[in-house]
């Protein structure tokens, strides 16, 4: 494709690049209206502007939604590195007010990092950037990862190896384990023939019907009886409640919310391998003052749970290597 001269340039406003991004991502021209606050008919326009600028229909309607042409997917990474290059330079001296800011916050976490860390984000929003509305994605690392690059979501929350080049990191804190179960189970404490003998409901995202628990177990040649797995923290308690089982879980939510189903909690008999929590984001985000301010607050809401709870592990000295091993807030417990 010839390069635009400077005549057609002065047809293309940077609207028209957003809906062509949002399009990109969507695939539906509703949604693009309601991510910038458009009209659907200010969007086909839109659309309209573009066919002709490229000389190319750039996406097909198809049952599914927007099919983009191979014109529209070749140009998808160069008019991102555009408008986000456009971003930066017109944002670098900018100050985030957070009182004034419209939009929303999406962030990728699973079930763990929901419960401990979005109840009171919503709330800290709601205080200081009541004009931001937090969209939360319930996505895996790999999921979360690629939400990150191409800009679904805008920071992500859990335990992640293997972290890309371009993805900046900052620890919040370093998550170890509770047993939560019957108080006539827990009384004085749990020993090690008491833990192993009990039902036990397991929380596994995936459905398996074992865990790091099993690993720690069989590594001291026992083993336990898992009556039901389940894909979430909340739902799990509720189990061990109705079935007078065991479940174990992070302290953070053991402490938070066993008691609301009845439940006692106790140390494990055994040792199970903590894992870190920390915040991600895309590094062509390190300088923009939204994400600044954004993991400034998560990263205090951290400090603050781990205080009230009285956590001694925190993240800020846990170093995150990109190396550690299996078995976390998203992994079969």
């Amino acid at each position: 494709m010839n390069e635009f001269s400077d005549t057609e340039l002065r047809r293309l406003d940077l609207t028209l690049l957003l809906v062509f991004l949002g399009l990109i991502r969507h695939r539906k021209a509703a949604l693009v209206a309601a991510e910038l606050g458009l009209t659907p008919s200010a969007v086909s326009q839109a659309l309209k502007r573009l066919r002709g600028l490229f000389g190319d229909p750039l996406f097909l309607r198809q049952p599914h939604g927007l099919e983009p042409t191979a014109i529209a997917l070749a140009l998808a990474t160069p008019v991102a590195a555009a408008v986000d290059a456009l971003r930066h330079a017109m944002g670098a001296t900018r100050q985030f007010d957070p009182a004034r800011a419209r939009g929303s916050i999406r962030l990728a976490a699973l079930d763990a990092a929901q419960i401990v860390l979005v109840p009171p984000l919503v709330r800290q929003l709601q205080a200081q950037a009541p004009g931001l509305q937090l969209a939360v994605l319930p996505l895996g690392r790999g999921d979360a990862l690629a939400a990150l690059a191409s800009g679904e979501a805008d920071a992500a929350v859990g335990f992640i190896w293997n972290v890309p080049a371009g993805i900046s990191q900052m620890p919040l804190y370093t998550e170890d384990y509770l047993v939560a179960g019957p108080p006539r189970l827990l009384a004085g404490g749990l020993d090690l023939d008491g833990y192993a003998g009990a039902p036990h409901v397991l929380v596994s995202p995936g459905g398996g019907l074992s865990g790091i628990v099993d690993e720690a177990l069989q590594a001291l040649g026992r083993s336990r009886r898992v009556i039901a797995a389940l894909p979430a923290f909340l739902p799990a308690l509720a189990a061990a409640a109705e079935t007078g089982a065991l479940v174990t879980l992070p302290r953070r939510i053991a402490r938070a919310h066993a008691a609301a189903h009845g439940l006692a909690v106790a140390e494990p008999p055994l040792t199970i391998r903590p894992y870190p929590v920390a915040l991600f984001w895309h590094r062509r985000n390190d300088g923009d003052a939204r994400t600044v301010w954004l993991a400034g607050g998560i990263a205090s809401i951290a400090a603050d749970l781990t205080r009230a709870q009285g956590a001694t592990a925190t993240g800020s000295s846990l170093p995150i290597d990109g190396r550690i091993p299996t078995g976390s807030a998203g992994s079969p417990a």
